[in-house]
């Protein structure tokens, strides 16, 4: 039992190849290769007391395997667009990020340079500490600081630029019915 997982190891090794390139040419799509050989070995590990070895090699097995997976994944694949052809339309939506920008805010963050815009979100919008931005980036604390106190001035002005530059939303206030009487 203790060097089962390491000689399957080396079956893995010796006949996955062989098994990526056998399934390549069955199953329906391109990014199922490696699903489809990943479970041919699982198979082979679950049923390794039952795998039929052929002239020494548990090759033939696993191609006969494998050939049995893609068979189910193509399937599966078939079953799936018979489902959603049988789905009505979906209603269309439009995407709230289309509709609305994030913001004057995020708008200047994207002005800043990369290492600005890196300290501004370590230590500001995701709460690391100066040491902890420091270690993240390769630099000193002291660098973190100056970058941080620059970077903070920067969006600042850039903030303060956008504000002006761009017309605000106007709302409308409603009274209570209390306030109205």
């Amino acid at each position: 039992m203790a060097g089962e997982g390491e000689a399957f190891g080396r079956i893995f090794d010796r006949h996955r190849d062989r098994i990526h390139r056998h399934t390549q040419r069955l199953v329906p799509a391109a990014h199922d290769v490696d699903d489809a050989v990943a479970i041919t070995f699982l198979e082979a590990w679950r049923h390794r007391d039952r795998v039929r070895i052929v002239d020494g090699s548990m090759l033939p097995w696993l191609l006969v395997t494998a050939t049995n997976v893609a068979q189910n994944l193509s399937r599966g694949a078939r079953r799936y667009r018979a489902l959603l052809l049988k789905l009505p339309p979906a209603e269309h939506h439009a995407d709230h990020a289309e509709l609305d920008d994030d913001g004057p805010a995020s708008a200047a963050l994207r002005s800043l340079s990369l290492a600005d815009r890196q300290v501004v979100t370590l230590c500001v919008l995701e709460g690391l500490s100066t040491a902890e931005t420091a270690d993240a980036l390769g630099v000193p604390a002291g660098t973190v600081k100056s970058r941080l106190s620059r970077a903070k001035q920067r969006l600042a002005e850039r903030l303060a630029l956008l504000n002006t530059t761009q017309p605000r939303p106007t709302h409308s206030v409603t009274s209570t019915p209390e306030e109205a009487r």
